[in-house]
This record gives structure tokens, C-alpha cells and sequence, in this order.
């Protein structure tokens, strides 16, 4: 069965319109992009990128240069503010000016498309909010000021008041930035949770990486010079386009683990055998301390073998020292360097 498309757009330009003080300026041009239903897709870029541009231009809060993007195969710009304030629900990182309302109060704003020229919330709209406050885990706080949340709360709060809103499609600019780790991914979680159980659409810009690639159906990735690039993030991943996400020669995307790591120049080759996790952090201090790893063991200075946490070898020319732990193979790395490659402790001897 073919995936519905919320939002589309062809080769749209966004940026800036003419003003008294600078002409136009144009971000980007020749944008094509489509918004499915039910899924979650993460806007990835450098900052500057235009992220934020873009989502506002989706959301109809400013306008494309060129092109047009379509909501349900209608003009997004010829919808009336409250009936797209029914379908579109955006949240914004900047801290708007609630903080004297209880969050009760904030997410109830979410209800005021629906209430008539009064605003007065029936029982029904009292309800939607309750729920809303409890599907994203913060109705222990309703009768709290918003300004005596934490940030992780405060952007559980928002959410709660887009899903008050009844909205079908949420769009949010960096939801997590300035969360610690925890809210992070407690954040994410929700908004994944949202489009799996409550079948929203959601776009969101992040610097995430990490979790985007966890968590993400689709992944957009946005930059100065390749432009928009959309797909199913495994494809995305597999098709090395997360090679050239920056453009320093200096840092390298590896598909094995979803991350990006510095690129460590070394000559100093080592071969190693480990299972999988202790090849993992094996790896990462051998580089850490200027080596590289080598897949053939003739080409290696010498060659580390991790056993267990408390068993660690290093042969070198038919010799062999033993080291019980990642501490002693930190001294012994470092005096491989420096010149000096005693043991500190361990079993052992020099090689």
C-alpha cells in the first residue's frame, strides 16, 4: 500500500523576502521534499544551514520565494490561520512569554481554534487538554507555573499544548537542544511514540544524530552545497550521503556504529582481536593514542588481544606481555610512544 503524502513541495527556493534594509536572499532553491503520514522525520544540518527556514516556510509562517507546498494537495498559503492552526501544530525553541501560566493553563491554549468568539473551553476542550497532558507524561504539573519548569518539562508542556490542538502534523525546531541527556531522550521517545500509537506526522529539526538514526522513519538532510536530501534513514545511512553531512575532511561518518568520529592520521598500525564490544572500546583507545587499526597482522607494529575486561595481551616479535585492564594498557600506550615501553604493573616485561 502506498504511504499518503501530507506535505509536498517541488523545487521550491525559500529564504528571505526584499526588505528596506537588504534584498532578497535565497537559502536554498530547487528544494523537492514529501511529509508521510504516520511517520517521523529528522531535519539534519549544520547550523545555518536553514533548518529553521524551512520549517517556517512549511508552516505557512513565512513564505516560499519560489514554488508552492501543498497540504493535502492544497496551497498551504490558502488556508485560513484557524483551519491550519487545526491541522499544523508548530513548536519553536525560542521561550515565548508563558512562563506566568500554569502549564493546565498553556496546553488549554491549544483548545482556542475550536472556542467560539468569547474563548470559553467547554468540558469537551477540558478534557483534550487533560489527556493531552497525560500522553506526554506531565500532568503532574499542571497546576505549576510554566516558569518553574525544568527545560525537559517545559518542552513536554509545548508538546502537550500541539496535541491539544487535535493537529495531524507536528513540526518542531530543535525540540532538544539545551536538554541534558536524559530529557533528550525521553523527548524523542514521545515524539516517536506519538506517530507509532497516535498515527501523527512529525517533523523535527535536530542535532540529535545519534537518536535521529534510532528513532527517525525518514532523515532530511540539509546543507549549503548538496542541497535537500530525503530518504528511509536505513537508505540514507547505506547509500553513504551521511558521508559528506560535514564538509570537513576532517571528520568521518562510520556505518557500523551511526556515528561521527575525528579522523585520526597515523602510520602506527595495530591489529586486534576482540568480540564486539571490547573491539569497540579496544579501537577507541588505540586511536585515541594515535594508532591505526590494520586488518593484517603482518602489517602491524604489534598485535592486541582482549580476551576480557582483566585480560589483555600484546604481542610484538614473538614476545608477549600481559596486562590486566584498559589503565595498565593506557600507561603502556603511552610509553610505546614516548619511547619506553616498560610494564607499570601486570605481568609481564618489556618487549
Amino acid at each position: 500500500m502506498e504511504q499518503k503524502k501530507i506535505i509536498s513541495a517541488r523545487n521550491i527556493s525559500i529564504g528571505y523576502g526584499k526588505t528596506k534594509r537588504a534584498e532578497i536572499t535565497c537559502l536554498h532553491s530547487d528544494l523537492s521534499f514529501d511529509l508521510f503520514k504516520g511517520e517521523l522525520t529528522c531535519l539534519l544540518g549544520a547550523n545555518g544551514s536553514g533548518k529553521s527556514t524551512l520549517l517556517r516556510t512549511i508552516s505557512a509562517s513565512q513564505h516560499a520565494l519560489k514554488g508552492n507546498i501543498y497540504f493535502d494537495n492544497k496551497d498551504i498559503t490558502t488556508y485560513k490561520e484557524k483551519d491550519l492552526s487545526q491541522l499544523l501544530g508548530l513548536v519553536l525553541t525560542d521561550k515565548t512569554a508563558v512562563g506566568g501560566l500554569t502549564v493546565r493553563e498553556l496546553v488549554e491554549l491549544g483548545r482556542y481554534p475550536y472556542t467560539g468568539f468569547f474563548g470559553q473551553l467547554s468540558k469537551y476542550d477540558k478534557d483534550i487538554s487533560e489527556k493531552a497532558m497525560i500522553d506526554v507524561n506531565i500532568i503532574h504539573k499542571a497546576d505549576s507555573y510554566v516558569a518553574e519548569l525544568s527545560d525537559g518539562e517545559r518542552q513536554k508542556a509545548m508538546i502537550a499544548k500541539a496535541l491539544a490542538q487535535e493537529c495531524p502534523v507536528f513540526l518542531l525546531d530543535e525540540p532538544t537542544a539545551f536538554l541534558d541527556i536524559e530529557s533528550r531522550i525521553e523527548i524523542m521517545n514521545l515524539l516517536h511514540d506519538l506517530t507509532m500509537n497516535q498515527g501523527k506526522t512529525i517533523l523535527l529539526s535536530t542535532h540529535d544524530i545519534d537518536l535521529a538514526l534510532l528513532l527517525a522513519d525518514r532523515l532530511w538532510l540539509l546543507s549549503k552545497d548538496n542541497g535537500l536530501k530525503t530518504g528511509v534513514t536505513e537508505d540514507i545511512v547505506l547509500s553513504g550521503k551521511m558521508d559528506n553531512f560535514f564538509k570537513s575532511e576532517n571528520i568521518v561518518f562510520d556505518k557500523e556504529s551511526g556515528n561521527f568520529y575525528p579522523k585520526l592520521k597515523s602510520n602506527k598500525n595495530v591489529f586486534i582481536e576482540a568480540d564486539t564490544t571490547l573491539y569497540r572500546w579496544g579501537k577507541n583507545i588505540l586511536e585515541r593514542h594515535g594508532f591505526h587499526l590494520t586488518e593484517r597482522k603482518s602489517d602491524a607494529l604489534f598485535s592486541l588481544k582482549l580476551s576480557q575486561l582483566d585480560s589483555i595481551s600484546i604481542e610484538r616479535e614473538g614476545k608477549e606481555v600481559r596486562l590486566s585492564g584498559f589503565d595498565e594498557l593506557a600507561q603502556w600506550l603511552r610509553n610505546y610512544v614516548a619511547g619506553s615501553v616498560s610494564i607499570i604493573g601486570g605481568i609481564g616485561g618489556q618487549i
